[in-house]
């Protein structure tokens, strides 16, 4: 199996398990990732997931030999197999109700950069790094990097990193705002597990409002989010986690998100 999946304590980990050829897409392994997050995102056993890479890279996007080859028999439909899988993939993470950590265990270049830019937060080691490297091959940005990059960066510095196509290390991606966080390369799984273990422990439908808030804010008027807010605390209002959340708030103790859900 290229992509590996494992569910503990609530946090389902979705590894990209190809560290021989660091990761790259090829084949069935764009359906393997797609399936991966499909399942983590229906199972009420998952609060939070967690992406990440197997090996030295966390995912140096599409296999360049594969895609090269494909490119050489004229296999376009093949080709554009790879860049409609991102779709998929890319929609899963945005849509699902649950938060999603990318763990940037190394490199991140192309789909795989755009893969990180989906999750809703990014951990990054100091040995890793990102870049919007299609151009170096003669390709366009695919895997919803036009929408995600801009947004993260705004228009200007999005435009530089599309244009050049240069990697740029773990320090200046978290000065950018790409990553939230970068640690020392030996402490990524444990401070991975620790943000993953808080988010699993918060109440489900808060977070899951939330996440959805911030993709609507995107495209919405400050009355129509204000609309919405109002609708998902009324939602929260009606939950058992509000009802054990303040319950625990008055009693001071901790609360136990989700025990009645």
């Amino acid at each position: 199996m290229h992509v590996l999946l494992d569910i503990t304590d609530g946090i389902g980990t979705v590894t990209l398990n190809r560290p021989e050829k660091l990761n790259a897409f090829f084949g069935a392994m764009r359906d393997e990732i797609g399936t991966a997050l499909e399942e983590v995102a229906s199972r009420e056993d998952v609060r939070v997931v967690v992406v990440t890479g197997k090996g030295r890279a966390f995912c140096t996007g599409a296999d360049v030999g594969y895609m090269a080859a494909l490119i050489e028999r004229g296999e376009f439909d093949e080709a554009n197999a790879l860049v409609t899988a991102g779709r998929r993939v890319i929609g899963a993470i945005t849509s699902m109700a649950k938060p999603v950590i990318g763990s940037l265990n190394g490199p991140a270049a192309g789909g795989g950069a755009n893969l990180a830019l989906a999750c809703d937060l990014r951990i990054a080691s100091d040995r890793a790094s990102i870049g919007q490297t299609f151009n170096r091959i003669g390709l366009h940005p695919d895997w919803g990097g036009t929408w995600l990059l801009p947004r993260l960066v705004g228009r200007a510095r999005a435009a530089e990193l599309f244009y050049f196509g240069e990697m740029i290390d773990a320090a200046e991606a978290e000065r950018l705002g790409l990553v939230n966080r970068v640690v020392p390369h030996d402490e990524l799984e444990a401070a991975t597990l620790e943000w993953a273990g808080r988010l699993a422990a918060k109440p489900p439908l808060a977070l899951a409002l939330a996440k959805q808030a911030l993709h609507r804010s995107h495209s919405s008027t400050l009355d129509e989010m204000l609309d919405y807010e109002a609708d998902a605390q009324d939602r929260c209002f009606r939950s058992a986690d509000a009802l054990e959340g303040t319950r625990a708030f008055v009693e001071k103790r901790p609360p136990r998100f989700g025990a009645g859900e």
